[in-house]
């Protein structure tokens, strides 16, 4: 069962993806969102890196839609197929199904290949996803632990788990209060 702030977060998650608000989740959304997120990078789809989002994202929307039987995936499929899938299996759930593309993004944003996301990284990124660049400010302020002034990938990761879990109260996905 989630809680209620990872039902509004995933709520909230739906929505952005549901890009032409049609009710439904489909191929294209995930498409679309992995499109923008290499164009914000200047990445060509074509490229290793391009694939490698592509079919990450692809990978997953597929797994979702096997599960759920359609191609065409409700809000409350979306919702009942990350807590059984994601949230029932804890860490290694979050691992097994979006840590793939959550790395693949990572990958896009560390663009000089260091293992480490710059701020500028970070918010072309939650840029590229709907977050308006004062939030991703303050949000990259406030994973920086260390106060280093960059993000592991590891830690990014986490970050992204640890807010969909309802355990980070970052704004990912724009304001979410």
């Amino acid at each position: 069962m989630t809680t209620a702030v990872q039902n509004d977060r995933l709520r909230q998650r739906f929505q952005k993806w549901d890009v032409n608000g049609n009710g439904v989740i489909e191929r294209s959304d995930y498409e679309a969102e992995a499109l923008r997120i290499l164009q914000a990078f200047g990445e060509p789809p074509s490229s290793p890196r391009g694939r490698s989002l592509m079919e990450a994202y692809f990978e997953l929307f597929d797994r979702m839609a096997r599960a759920v039987g359609s191609a065409e995936i409700t809000e409350d499929q979306f919702i009942d197929y990350i807590e059984e899938q994601v949230f029932s299996h804890g860490d290694a759930g979050f691992n097994r199904v979006l840590r793939p593309t959550i790395s693949a993004i990572v990958n896009i944003c560390d663009t000089d290949g260091d293992g480490e996301v710059s701020p500028a990284e970070f918010g072309r990124w939650l840029w590229a996803v709907g977050v308006p660049d004062a939030q991703a400010v303050e949000t990259f302020r406030r994973l920086d632990k260390s106060g280093n002034g960059r993000l592991s990938s590891d830690e990014l990761v986490v970050a992204v788990r640890d807010f969909h879990a309802g355990k980070l109260d970052i704004p990912l996905l724009g304001d979410f209060c």
